[in-house]
């Protein structure tokens, strides 16, 4: 199994250092999710061949390794010139992965809710495509169902997955999302079954809560989804739940923690996480 961090709270940790400050949070792995150096969101990545092998060289230096890339592009959105533009940005995106080394890519199902069987069949014309690419490099891609994409519920994000039928798509289950993806962590994990690989941990408040005032948005009705990524016990997703799921569905994939809340106590939230990530762990044995 292995534990990451997603370092988007310290995204201005210039990228070359990035590997030895993860390491003295105490981590050995990195999920590395958009900056601007490297692969900014839905733009092609600014990263050239030269720093990717710097890269390379100070992970190998500081004993970290990337677990998975994230990259986010509209490859599902109904507009085709951007479907067409995000497709040309995943191909680089997956030749860094190949040159890292790295052998897992993680990403979103984008396009629009409110136009989802569009927004599907853009999403078939990508993985046509890309598929190919995943297939020769050797990299697996975890897809989530994400708020306010075409897919949301987790249930049927995994038949989607399913339906792709594909040895190198699996299902990533995202904690901080359990309130707009079914409200049901334990039920999703164990539908999933082999297809889950990956599982992003933070803590989240249940939006659906007080007849749906938890959060009061204007205008009424209006379509925002609104969620955070909080530190564990701060927010209201059952772990122990979660994590006694994981454990019967045999889970071996990768843990990460992903708290995007606290920017001004990015170190001390990341040393936490990774407390309570292995407080957790420790009740399997």
């Amino acid at each position: 199994m292995k534990i990451a961090l997603d370092p988007y709270m310290i995204r201005n940790v210039p990228l070359l250092e990035l590997p030895s400050v993860v390491a003295e949070l105490g981590y050995e792995w990195i999920e590395l999710s958009p900056r601007e150096d490297f692969i900014p969101f839905f733009r092609h990545p600014r990263v050239d061949d030269a720093t990717v092998r710097k890269f390379r060289k100070a992970l190998d230096t500081a004993g970290v390794g990337i677990s998975s890339l994230l990259p986010l592009f509209r490859w599902s959105g109904p507009d085709e010139d951007a479907r067409q533009a995000a497709v040309r940005y995943w191909k680089r995106s997956i030749q860094i992965a190949a040159d890292l080394g790295v052998d897992s890519m993680i990403s979103e199902f984008n396009g629009r809710p409110e136009d989802p069987d569009r927004s599907e069949a853009q999403f078939w014309k990508s993985l046509d495509e890309l598929l190919p690419l995943f297939e020769q490099e050797g990299i697996r891609l975890a897809l989530e169902p994400h708020p306010d994409d075409f897919i949301e519920n987790g249930y049927d994000a995994v038949n989607l997955i399913r339906g792709i039928n594909h040895p190198n798509v699996t299902f990533l289950y995202c904690a901080p999302h359990t309130f707009h993806i079914g409200s049901d962590a334990p039920g999703i994990v164990k539908y999933a079954g082999d297809l889950l690989t990956h599982v992003h941990l933070a803590d989240a408040l249940d939006h659906t809560a007080s007849s749906g005032n938890r959060y009061i948005l204007n205008p009424p009705g209006t379509p925002a989804r609104i969620h955070q990524h909080l530190d564990i016990g701060q927010g209201e997703v059952d772990f122990g739940e979660l994590f006694r799921e994981l454990r019967a569905n045999g889970f071996d994939g990768t843990l990460t923690s992903c708290v995007f809340a606290w920017e001004e106590r990015a170190k001390e939230s990341s040393v936490f996480m990774r407390k309570k990530i292995d407080e957790y762990l420790a009740t399997w044995s």
